[in-house]
């Protein structure tokens, strides 16, 4: 009887894996024995060059065979485990929205938690109507995104962790605003600190949590609420992961009522996602639906410096984890110092494919967020 497919496939696999198992072998032994060398010669080189021609052969059919078997198992697999695997995926979220939605009804429950607290400046809100009473409506869509932060941007514990960065260049400061301060974890910060503020933001549900922890949050439109305080009143501005989701004239806007209200001196951070690293881009950019234009740092360094701040420098965070970069080759000390032909020829294949490992390091695998930071004039 002839064999099967599966059974073909398993002896090619198994085939593959001696052989890959073999030529690594063999060419862990030749390296090991050129580190050993000194002076390493021509020969060596060669040695060396050839056991890893045949370890690269090697690794081609033992990758293909493993993508062969990997795929056939995981059809079977996937057939067998597909619809639990969705369905455990479909409860995690459903689970994170129903919990926010219990928390949202038990809030409403409480009037005194869900009390909107004063808006007390000199000159009113634009449109008061955008300053919502959280206890009109429960908005199902503030607390699936509510909900979709919990699950994707972090927990406000990490997210206040890494906010606590920012606290030392407020030091000193009062009256600081927090422009789409979320669930409040910056304001939470401050107030450790010592430091004075309330914020803004556009989700009911957000400022609800925030104002559950005790913090200062009044619920609307962020430009109508910085351009409802006088002029020069303000002691610090932030408005972190706020501008990747603002329209270009909103921003502009923005940022020049922000020139207006900030005090003289007074420092400005806003974070946003690094859109110059590719990884951050294509993961935390277009992840998130809410988003409407990334900003380049240039580009954000440069409106700032426009409407009014100086000493505008760029911070980045979040750096990506080394094992998801692009990895270099190390070769012995006496190989890139010898004149033979094979070894320099060796090196320089090296060299190249070191050099477009730092291109590509540099483009995609750099940081996932920054922050400009500047000072009013």
């Amino acid at each position: 009887m002839p064999p099967t497919d599966a059974e073909r496939l398993e002896r090619e696999r198994l085939d593959a894996d001696r052989l890959y198992n073999e030529a690594l072998t063999a060419l862990d032994r030749t390296v090991v024995d050129l580190h050993a060398q000194s002076p390493v010669s021509r020969e060596d080189v060669q040695h060396c060059a050839t056991a890893l021609i045949l370890f690269l052969q090697r690794i081609t059919a033992f990758v293909d065979t493993k993508d062969r078997q990997l795929g056939a198992d995981a059809a079977r697999r996937f057939e067998a485990l597909g619809p639990a695997l969705e369905s455990i995926g479909e409860l995690r979220t459903q689970l994170g929205v129903m919990q926010r939605t219990v928390q949202t009804l038990t809030r409403h429950q409480s009037p005194v938690a869900s009390q909107q607290p004063p808006i007390t400046n000199s000159q009113p809100i634009s449109n008061p109507q955008s300053i919502r009473n959280p206890q009109s409506a429960i908005r199902n869509d503030e607390i699936a995104y509510l909900a979709f932060e919990d699950q994707f941007r972090g927990s406000g514990e990490s997210i206040e962790r890494r906010l606590r960065e920012y606290v030392p260049i407020f030091a000193g400061a009062a009256g600081v605003v927090d422009l789409g301060c979320g669930r409040g974890e910056f304001l939470a910060a401050l107030k450790d600190a010592g430091i004075t503020a309330r914020g803004v933001d556009a989700n009911g549900e957000m400022a609800a949590v925030a104002r559950e922890r005790g913090l200062d949050v009044a619920h609307g439109d962020a430009l109508e609420f910085l351009e409802s305080l006088p002029d020069g009143s303000v002691g610090g501005l932030m408005a972190a992961q706020v501008v990747e989701h603002l329209e270009p004239a909103y921003l502009l806007r923005l940022l020049s009522v922000a020139g207006q209200k900030l005090e003289p001196g007074a420092p400005v951070v806003v974070e946003t996602i690094n859109a110059a690293c590719w990884l951050a881009f294509f993961s935390s950019y277009i992840r998130d639906f809410t988003h409407v234009r990334p900003v380049h740092p240039e580009t954000l360094q440069y409106l700032l410096r426009a409407s009014g701040f100086e000493r505008v420098t760029i911070r980045y965070s979040a750096p990506v984890p080394d094992h998801l970069k692009m990895k270099t080759i190390d070769l012995p000390a006496a190989v890139l110092a010898s004149s033979d032909p094979a070894s320099q020829a060796l090196a320089s294949v090296a060299h190249t494919l070191n050099a477009n490992a730092v291109i590509l390091n540099t483009l995609m695998f750099t940081h996932l967020d920054y922050a400009a930071v500047g000072y009013r004039i």
